[in-house]
């Protein structure tokens, strides 16, 4: 599955509010989501409009990686 090009990080940080994500802090341009599934895992999205495709698709490996999913899993689940 294509990655989004579109998405910003606002719109990032609500999808993932469907794995329990929670944004925790916001310092400046960035937020850190936090989430207590399968333990404890942060991750800080940028609050950029659009969001780099290589950002993006680190983050959303390491989502993925997290709940043990594949990154096109991850992109349907999110419904991005």
């Amino acid at each position: 599955m294509k990655l989004p090009r579109d998405i910003n990080g606002a719109r990032l940080a609500h999808a993932l509010r469907r794995l329990g994500y929670e944004v925790t802090r916001q310092t400046g341009s960035h937020m850190r989501v936090t989430t207590q599934r399968n333990g404890e895992h942060h991750k800080v999205i940028p609050n950029a409009n659009p969001i780099r495709v290589g950002t993006l698709h680190s983050i959303l490996k390491s989502v993925a990686a997290h709940h043990q999913m594949t990154v096109d899993q991850l992109l349907r689940e999110l419904d991005l």
